[in-house]
């Protein structure tokens, strides 16, 4: 069900925030610690994206190998710097295509968005959700995925002018009541703000004087690492992280 992770601080390399931590993403691949129940490893693509300095607009690499085996990317990964990242490792679901247009991160324009988790009941559950998209939005889906489609409902909430952390809220309670059980760790940025959401899946949040890392999964041993409750929202910028309850099931 994949693990991912949103940075923003001062600039460091890709491999210093996806590679080298003792548990980031590189080690959540093949040896997660906290899935509880959705998979054993992450090994069917992974992708990262980064705002170069300067620009609004992120750059993207993804992958259908595992994080493990791409050389190229641990290449990349060390002669890249950037102060605000989004990466992710993919454990596909049952029945769902293993491409690199299905790994995460998703993008438009300056957005940059992951789904950590599964729709139950998807693709019936969904159909409703996907009706009510223009024709257009499913026509260019990345995937036949969970997670494109929910990319494709909150890229169209931000076309529209939607609050970033109502739209992320609201896209998990309509997402509850048509696919109840359902696990929706949203991760959204636009390179200088993370919207998070805990639904049913682990997160964490490390903030300090150099940024803030919002996570599924703590990648150091730290001890400032704040886990987030269930069916919480975190909205992180450098030196500030809050936390907002989206109700009861």
């Amino acid at each position: 069900m994949c693990r991912h992770l949103a940075y923003l601080g001062e600039p460091a390399t890709l491999a210093s925030l996806v590679l080298e931590p003792e548990h980031g993403l590189l080690a959540q691949s093949y040896a997660p610690a906290d899935m509880r129940g959705g998979g054993t490893i992450n090994a069917d693509g992974h992708g990262t994206g980064w705002y170069p300095p300067g620009s609004t607009t992120p750059v993207r690499v993804r992958s259908a190998s595992p994080l493990w085996s791409d050389t190229s990317y641990a290449a990349l990964a060390a002669a890249t710097t950037s102060g605000a990242v989004l990466a992710a490792v993919r454990s596909a679901t049952v029945g769902m295509p293993v491409t690199a247009t299905a790994a995460a991160p998703f993008t438009d324009g300056r957005w940059l968005f992951s789904h950590n988790g599964v729709v139950r009941g998807w693709p019936d559950s969904l159909a409703a959700a996907a009706a009510a998209l223009p024709v257009i939005d499913l026509m260019t889906l990345d995937a036949p995925t969970d997670a494109a489609l929910l990319w494709a409902v909150v890229r169209r909430g931000l076309a529209d002018g939607a609050d970033p952390a109502d739209l992320l809220a609201r896209v998990c309670a309509d997402t509850e009541r048509s696919a109840p059980g359902s696990r929706l760790n949203l991760l959204l940025t636009d390179g200088t703000t993370i919207w998070a959401t805990a639904w049913r899946h682990a997160l964490a949040v490390r903030a300090g004087p150099a940024g803030v890392t919002v996570a599924s999964e703590p990648t150091h041993a730290f001890p400032d690492w704040t886990r987030v409750p269930d069916r919480h929202l975190v909205v992180a910028r450098p030196g500030h992280h809050e936390s907002h309850d989206l109700g009861a099931p």
